[in-house]
């Protein structure tokens, strides 16, 4: 298996007994029990990059082993594999998609067979040859577990292989953006989730806050007064808006070119291969996949991808401005704004007693400027790809799951150690609404802005209160001014006046002409 040196890079260790094995470089001793095979040794030795290996994302492992299932299905129904062959290799797909629901005969305590087969994805995300080493990974690991399910040894190739029969009818062009479309949709479900939960968070403060009035402010400056609830409710608005759009882009996923083979002509493959491979997947993982209309161009072209991204990047960044304002909201506790307490998570400081900082606004905004980051990269590689295959697609798929992951993790994070334990400083929000100039801006219909701006200025001078000074001044009474800065009056969209109907563009003169289009 793959293991960690003190120098942080990673050895397979190679244990007798072996087996030989040989491709087109030549012969190499592959580790007797290992699922493997020498395409999978050749790059593991060559690709020692990320560190983080196949294995490491369970979606992709189950992605993949779903597409070599509903090939071999579809390989079978058109008469290219023999029946106990394609009974194996599914068999062998259904271990790695749900290694606790197939029987594996484990004793107590230890892995099943679907764990120890996930175990041999050894192959790292970021690799060359355009996810040539992540197929052949695939494909010896099931071909020697269905060697052994039909009871020959492991790297008897004769019997089942892993180039002939289970990449049979497909390329590492079509079969390695199929399977990652199909991971990324089974990753976007966590994300979507993480993101509705923090939305009904940000949703639950919003009503326990709606009673208390705070200052709004622009640009860092006082602006005119709003209820905590209503601040809240913006950031819930926020996510409430972009759940959609994820879903959205992550259904161009449905689309694949599973049987276009190389460069998307279908070479090599049986020309009825697409549509029943297709069918098979359908079946296989239960979306509703569909073939692309132009498999030239959908062999070439990562759109969907690359738009996925964009939308990855525009979650992140929104929330991670959420993140800068909770801090500036919580800032202090006593120099600062200090209208909410974030829940303390950690000691702030090792040499300052007593601070407490906002470490969980702090590491989400982290995490989002790693996805910013990683979409950077997946624009790089979307661009860079030429003539008829993108060989960039490891760093960008590498990218993707890594920003969900991020992304999904953090939002978790964020919601259960910060959002949910936060709590109000009513006080201060009135404290600071009530010595505001802000507030002048509600009495703006009564007096006009140039009393207004004189009362505001007046005040600021002579730190005063606005209500003092444009009573001082005989713009308004007392009563009136009291009455006019109530909370209620200054956080609440007045209704339009009774009989009146608000609209929302202005009447235009229309022209002849106009009226006859409007007409047909």
């Amino acid at each position: 298996m793959v293991e960690p040196t003190s120098s942080g890079k990673s050895v397979l260790r190679l244990e007798p007994p072996f087996r030989t094995e040989s491709d087109l470089l030549g012969e190499r001793e592959v580790p007797k029990d290992a699922y493997y095979g020498v395409q999978t040794l050749r790059a593991v030795e060559n690709y020692d990059i990320s560190g983080v290996r196949l294995r490491h994302f369970p979606h992709f492992v189950i992605a993949i082993a779903q597409v070599k299932k509903a090939c071999a299905i579809a390989n079978h129904e058109l008469g290219l594999l023999p029946t106990d062959m394609k009974d194996a290799i599914c068999r062998a797909c259904d271990e790695l998609v749900d290694p606790e629901g197939t029987e594996s005969n484990a004793p107590d305590g230890k892995p099943g067979m679907g764990e120890i087969m996930r175990q041999n994805f050894v192959v790292d995300m970021v690799q060359g040859g355009a996810g040539t080493s992540t197929n052949m990974n695939a494909n010896e690991v099931i071909a020697n577990r269905a060697l052994e399910l039909m009871g020959f040894e492991k790297g008897d190739y004769a019997k089942c292989h892993p180039n002939d029969h289970i990449n049979k009818s497909q390329s590492t062009n079509d079969f390695y953006p199929t399977a990652a479309k199909v991971a990324i949709h089974h990753m976007h479900h966590e994300l979507t989730k993480a993101m509705a939960d923090i939305r009904d968070s940000f949703s639950a403060k919003a009503k326990e806050f709606d009673h208390i009035v705070k200052m709004g402010r622009t640009q860092l400056q006082d602006a005119v007064p709003m209820t905590l609830g209503q601040e809240f409710t913006a950031f819930a608005t926020t996510l409430k808006r972009d759940y959609p759009t994820v879903q959205q882009a992550a259904a161009r996923f449905h689309t694949c070119n599973l049987g276009g083979t190389a460069i998307g002509t279908g070479i090599a493959a049986d020309p009825r291969f697409s549509n029943t491979a297709v069918k098979a997947l359908r079946e296989v993982t239960g979306l509703p996949m569909e073939l692309a209309e132009d498999l030239v161009q959908a062999s070439s072209s990562v759109g969907a991808m690359l738009f996925f991204s964009g939308v990855l990047r525009r979650v992140a960044i929104q929330l991670s401005k959420i993140c800068n304002d909770l801090r500036l909201l919580s800032s202090g506790p006593r120099c600062g704004l200090n209208e909410i307490n974030l829940p303390p998570m950690a000691p702030g400081s090792s040499i300052m007693p007593g601070k407490v900082n906002p470490v969980i606004p702090e590491v989400f905004t982290m995490c989002a400027y790693q996805v910013v980051g990683y979409d950077s990269t997946v624009a790089m590689a979307s661009e860079a790809g030429q003539l008829e295959l993108n060989v960039f697609e490891p760093v960008i798929i590498y990218s993707l799951v890594m920003s969900i992951q991020v992304l999904t993790r953090g939002m978790d994070t964020l919601r259960l150690r910060c959002i949910d334990g936060i709590t109000a400083n009513e006080e201060r929000c009135e404290e600071l609404v009530h010595n505001s100039i802000g507030i002048v801006t509600v009495l703006l219909p009564h007096i006009g802005y140039k009393k207004a701006s004189l009362a505001a200025k007046t005040a600021l001078k002579e730190k005063r209160s606005v209500a003092d000074v444009v009573v001082e001044m005989g713009c308004l009474d007392k009563e009136k001014v009291k009455e006019l800065l109530k909370p209620e009056a200054m956080t609440q969209n007045k209704p339009p006046s009774k009989g009146v109907e608000r609209s929302h563009t202005p009447e235009r003169s229309v022209t002849p002409d106009a009226k006859r289009a409007r007409q047909a």
